[in-house]
């Protein structure tokens, strides 16, 4: 599945930080997220673990579920653990 982007994405990804984020890891976000959240606006956070780095990367959807507005390494993100019942 190819995702559109916005223009700000765009922009953001020319970042010396962004660069090494492949779109094929943004894809695996958005199909095969660990944790997703609706924002208040409406727009869509999706995180992943990437395993080839280690790091979680979170994905910002607009409304629409289809187009990518951010990407970014979270760093500040922390898998929650799962309860055994």
């Amino acid at each position: 599945m190819k995702f559109k982007k916005t223009k700000y994405f765009e922009y953001r990804m020319k970042r010396p930080d962004r660069q090494p984020i492949k779109e094929e890891w943004i894809e695996l976000v958005i199909n095969n997220p660990i944790k997703t959240e609706t924002q208040s606006d409406g727009r869509i956070r999706k995180w992943a673990e990437i395993p080839e780095t280690g790091k979680y990367l979170r994905v910002i959807l607009l409304n629409d579920g289809l187009t990518v507005h951010n990407a970014f390494f979270d760093r500040s993100f922390k898998k929650e653990k799962k309860s055994e019942s």
